[in-house]
């Protein structure tokens, strides 16, 4: 299969291309992973780097992302239940007392374009609610959005209830959102700070890599 074409579609965000492609790869028998590792995932890299450059701006890459969406809806259930490790085990929401939920919603499909496994919680999320979604999924990380300055503290409360359930140190937690900082992130002891979804993506992929032991002299 040319998986470059299936990437290609998703830099163009062709929703019914990408579609197509993918009913047409699975008949052929081309395994769900290769779709996501050589089709999904490259060409979600490059809508990525283009918004970094600012080549693309949120409708391109909403656009984009839809178009992946409809190719992992097709792959996602063949491969629950088998052995493929997802990149990370990812839980993501909105805080409590903040419905919005458009850059929440391009980071979760951004992450999934990048082979993670995302359970978005949608908004209006209370810290115990991300704490049971966590254990539950085996989540490695975290992922709270606020768009207002009034629920930022909220994302303080997530993280102090993780302590109090004694599970922060088995999850590292992303925080983001319009007013949210570099600086706030390090004031409530969060892991990491993304401030868009294709920045997200890179410091999720580096928050759950593993550590590399150094080698003894």
């Amino acid at each position: 299969m040319n998986f470059q074409k299936l990437s290609d579609m998703i830099i163009k965000g062709d929703n019914k291309g990408a579609e197509q492609w993918t009913r047409t790869a699975l008949d052929a028998g081309t395994a769900p992973k290769d779709i996501i590792d050589k089709g999904l995932v490259p060409g979600m890299d490059v809508v990525g780097r283009r918004f970094k450059s600012n080549e693309y701006h949120m409708p391109e890459v909403l656009i984009a992302a839809r178009a992946m969406k409809a190719s992992m809806n097709l792959v996602r259930p063949l491969i629950a239940g088998t052995d493929v490790q997802p990149v990370g085990r990812v839980v993501i929401g909105t805080v409590q007392g903040d419905l919005h939920d458009i850059g929440k919603n391009l980071v979760a499909m951004m992450l999934e374009g990048a082979g993670f496994e995302v359970h978005d919680l949608g908004v209006d999320v209370s810290p115990q609610a991300f704490v049971e979604a966590a254990e539950s999924h085996r989540a490695n990380l975290v992922g709270l959005s606020a768009l207002l300055t009034t629920t930022m503290p909220m994302m303080r409360n997530v993280i102090e209830a993780f302590e109090q359930a004694e599970l922060r140190a088995g999850v590292k937690i992303l925080i983001g959102g319009a007013p949210v900082t570099q600086a706030y992130a390090d004031q409530i002891t969060a892991d990491g700070y993304a401030p868009d979804g294709a920045s997200a993506v890179d410091v999720a992929k580096s928050l759950v890599a593993p550590r590399r032991r150094p080698r003894r002299r």
